[in-house]
């Protein structure tokens, strides 16, 4: 049996391999609904279950934060707060080697956002201006206790460093013992976040978002999560800012005939070995190279340590396409709207200029996902779910806020003092009008 499905019918690649399914937010596994259940005494959807825990967080605080804590982790660590002596032991912990890895990925990722600052800027001749100011304090959430992810926490919290935010606070599930894995730890200490926090789920969205007596409110939450605290999120904006609402990750290959068929299969199982939601999908004008890829696939998935999640994913979501060109690919591509769309053709270049919507672009058989994942220097947090169609990877812009500025000199004032009355008067503001007006004739 295939590994994967190969479609040859655009209509029937829309119906399926293409298809946008939202993310279903009423369906949990058994074990996380016998949890529900027990905690709250009757089955509650998922938004049921935020809205309970972020009324009780917000009207109780520490005291709701700890009992929810013991009930969805089975414990909770006191002190909440991990201390500087244990950011610092964590860095002698891990290995040398793997510490300096992480110091060179912050420092590429550092150097990448560093172009993108923005600067205040007025202008005399006109009276207007913009002051740009970085966010005072930010959350970023960072899931996991087995399974550890410090390039995430590199790829929130160094663009945060690079704007300038004056705290930033990680909140991240422990481990039953009461400790954070030292890797993250780690990263957390050279990425430069000032404080971690033992705190998990919805919970830790709440306590961010509205304070508690020993967790303090932030300006704006990021990172990603699972449904919980995704709908978490969702539920606090307004209260405070946040990034995006992340889902299942997804990559989408568009290769010609020209395309090693090993690089393509090794590229879309780094994909489909993140979980059993993960997206991989080809799409090529080769019917021999998606034979070949069909054949890697195989190949290579028998011997993958993490085969279940890989197998599940290639054949439930991801998928092979066969268009008659390349126009037909990117355009496609650019409907689907991939988090990361990876161009392995002849001359990629070509192309670049016509993908309308991606997260993120990697060009050519030397730009790989996975070295953007890591190290080359954007941020890998990116839009998923289509919503590259208009949201953005996680850039320092989400760490500014700006301010206009308008100081008219008397003269300027005059000038358009009347047609400001004009508007006013017509809807239907006079003292708006009267106040306009007497700017109108400058002493």
């Amino acid at each position: 049996m295939p590994v994967t499905r190969t479609i040859t019918d655009l209509d029937e690649a829309r119906r399926t391999v293409l298809e946008r399914k939202p993310l279903g937010s009423d369906d949990v596994p058994a074990p996380v609904a016998a949890r529900i259940r027990e905690v709250f005494g009757g089955d509650l959807a998922p938004g049921a279950v935020v809205d309970r825990i972020l009324a009780d967080v917000q009207a109780e605080g520490d005291a709701a934060l700890i009992r929810y804590l013991r009930h969805f982790d089975g414990a909770a660590p006191d002190p909440l707060e991990v201390s500087a002596a244990e950011l610092a032991a964590a860095q002698r912990e891990i290995d040398p080697a793997l510490l300096e890895v992480l110091r060179h990925a912050a420092a590429r990722i550092a150097a990448y956002h560093e172009r993108q600052r923005r600067n205040s800027w007025l202008d005399f001749e006109t009276g207007l201006g913009e002051m740009v100011r970085p966010l005072q304090r930010v959350g970023i959430y960072s899931p996991g206790t087995d399974r550890v992810y410090p390039s995430s926490v590199l790829m929130s919290a160094v663009p945060a460093q690079v704007a300038g935010v004056a705290e930033i606070i990680l909140a991240t599930p422990c481990r039953p013992d009461g400790s954070v894995h030292p890797l993250k730890l780690a990263a957390a200490a050279v990425a430069g976040v000032h404080r971690v926090f033992k705190i998990s789920g919805a919970q830790a969205v709440a306590a961010l978002a509205y304070g508690t007596e020993r967790v303090p409110k932030v300006d704006k939450i990021l990172g990603p999560g699972n449904i919980f605290v995704i709908l978490a999120k969702q539920k606090v904006y307004g209260q405070v800012g946040i990034d995006q609402l992340p889902g299942p990750t997804e990559t989408l290959i568009v290769a010609d005939a020209a395309a090693d068929p090993a690089e393509a299969a090794a590229d879309l199982l780094a994909q489909a070995e993140h979980d059993f939601l993960a997206t991989p999908i080809l799409i090529t004008d080769s019917a021999a190279l998606a034979a070949q890829v069909e054949h890697e696939l195989a190949v290579q998935l028998a011997a993958l340590p993490r085969q279940e999640e890989a197998a599940y994913s290639l054949r439930h979501n991801g998928g092979i396409v066969v268009v008659d060109d390349l126009a037909t690919a990117v355009d496609l591509a650019s409907e689907y709207a991939p988090e990361h769309l990876c161009l392995l053709t002849q001359e990629p270049w070509q192309w670049v200029g016509k993908v309308r919507n991606a997260g993120g672009v990697f060009v050519g058989s030397a730009s790989p996902e996975v070295l953007g994942d890591y190290v080359a220097g954007p941020s890998h947090i990116m839009p998923v779910g289509g919503t590259a169609r208009f949201s953005s990877p996680l850039t320092v812009n989400e760490f500014y806020k700006t301010t206009s500025v308008v100081a008219l000199d008397p003269a300027a004032a005059a000038a358009i003092a009347e047609p400001a009355a004009a508007l006013a008067e017509a809807e239907g503001f006079f003292a708006h009008a009267a106040a306009a007006r007497r700017r109108a004739r400058p002493d």
